[in-house]
């Protein structure tokens, strides 16, 4: 077997991949240019045919212009429908129809190794194709509100200033990602936003501008439970989110929440991850009592509780 001929065949699969995805899905990502007090820009890319935009909300929050720069010459003035600094997303939109648009796939089915194709536009130079592979998945960071983001994937696809908001996609030209941050001065340490968070806060944000969360006051992280308790049938998951600590004066406080405690469970929904609690808190009602399902001591217990609302 001739090896050089091996590995060119296999360069050359990767690279009309990588092509093939930069051809489908270039004219969908857009260059952001904002003005407040200072100039500044970014990357989004379209995600309905009417005109939505997403970016990240570092980009546009408090600007006074956005406007949005097409790859064809195409320069329009952008309204925004709202942000999310939490998660440092945001949705823009323009007064254009049948535009070329790029699906959001499914971040839960990446895997570590998997093609990451980024385009974006650093330092201003438009449609800048960078790839490389999802280096790690679940990562954690720290929002500009400081709110921490989690899910979070990890890329060594070379981001700069200016990629900001610009999509993170797969082989398939499907966005996974939102493309978010780098370490500097570090090299081929990348992130961005999961795609699934992305589609959440983007319904959320357009249809009313705003996300509220339903706050409970606890400090929390993933945990595998102990399969004896999976085995016993006390519970359909083989993970849930345990409680580091608890906020003084919060909700978790005055119903009863401890250290210690795993959420397994809210209002007969499953809680499996942190992901799952902050998704079922978002849709939180104000004034509502809702029943956490907890496992306490090795044993299933239901604790209600009634969230507070903030923004």
């Amino acid at each position: 077997m001739d090896i050089r001929n091996s590995d060119e065949k296999i360069l050359d699969s990767y690279s009309q991949t990588v092509s093939g995805v930069f051809q489908k899905a270039s004219s969908a990502v857009v260059n952001i240019e904002v003005k407040h007090q200072a100039q500044g820009s970014g990357s989004g890319f379209v995600f309905t045919p009417d005109g939505y935009i997403i970016t990240n909300s570092h980009v546009v929050h408090g600007a006074r212009r956005i406007d949005v720069c097409f790859v064809d010459g195409r320069r329009i003035e952008a309204q925004l429908i709202g942000d999310d600094p939490h998660t440092d997303l945001a949705v823009i939109h323009v007064g254009l129809q049948d535009l070329n648009f790029l699906h959001l796939g499914d971040s839960s089915r990446l895997r570590v190794g998997q093609i990451a194709i980024a385009i974006g536009n650093p330092y201003s130079f438009q449609c800048t194709l960078t790839a490389g592979v999802i280096s790690a998945l679940g990562r954690s960071m720290r929002s500009q509100s400081g709110r921490l983001i989690e899910e979070i994937i990890q890329t060594d696809a070379a981001l700069n200033p200016g990629n900001s908001g610009g999509p993170l996609l797969n082989s398939l030209g499907e966005v996974v990602g939102v493309n978010t941050a780098a370490i500097l001065p570090a090299q081929g340490i990348c992130f961005a936003i999961p795609s699934n968070t992305a589609k959440f806060i983007a319904t959320e944000l357009m249809r009313s501008g705003q996300v509220r969360r339903g706050f409970i006051g606890v400090m929390v992280q993933n945990v595998a439970l102990p399969k004896g308790l999976v085995h016993m049938g006390k519970t359909p998951v083989e993970s849930g989110v345990s409680i580091t600590s608890i906020e003084r004066g919060s909700p978790a406080e005055r119903f009863g929440l401890r250290p210690g405690d795993v959420i397994v469970g809210m209002d007969e929904q499953i809680v499996s991850s942190i992901d799952d609690l902050h998704k079922l808190l978002t849709k939180a009602i104000n004034g509502h009592e809702y029943k956490l399902t907890v496992i306490r001591d090795f044993e299933k217990i239901n604790i209600s509780i009634v969230p507070q609302l903030s923004k």
